[in-house]
């Protein structure tokens, strides 16, 4: 029995030697519990980002984990908490699937893994 559900996940779409892209989705946890880390084969290293107001710039900054409030959703989004891919071994492309191996960690101590698939949308406009 899954404690935590995904919805919609999805990656943003790369262009040709781009090294990262974020991963965005829903995470619902019905114990309540944080998401400590996260893997894909397509990168080298993956982190849990957030998006944060430092004075008057947008930093983006690695956390140890986040937390997921009982049957809470919580939305991992552009501009907040992302799952970042990086050092990415190839292009994603649109209409191209990014497993993502999601590790939560319970209340109890006790670490569930989630498989996600998650689909590459394109970039929002790649004309120059």
């Amino acid at each position: 029995f899954a404690q935590t559900t995904v919805k919609e996940p999805w990656v943003r779409g790369t262009v040709a030697k781009q090294k990262a892209t974020g991963v965005f989705m829903q995470i619902t946890s019905t114990q309540g519990g944080k998401l400590v880390s996260a893997q894909s084969p397509v990168a080298g290293v993956v982190e849990i980002h957030e998006m944060a107001m430092e004075g008057d710039v947008m930093k983006m900054r690695a956390v140890p984990g986040l937390e997921l409030p009982p049957g809470k959703a919580v939305e991992l989004k552009p501009g907040g908490y992302h799952v970042m891919l990086m050092e990415l071994k190839q292009t994603l492309n649109a209409g191209d699937t990014v497993p993502v191996t999601l590790v939560i960690e319970g209340k109890d101590g006790k670490r569930e893994t989630v498989e996600v698939k998650a689909p590459v949308k394109a970039l929002g406009s790649s004309k120059p």
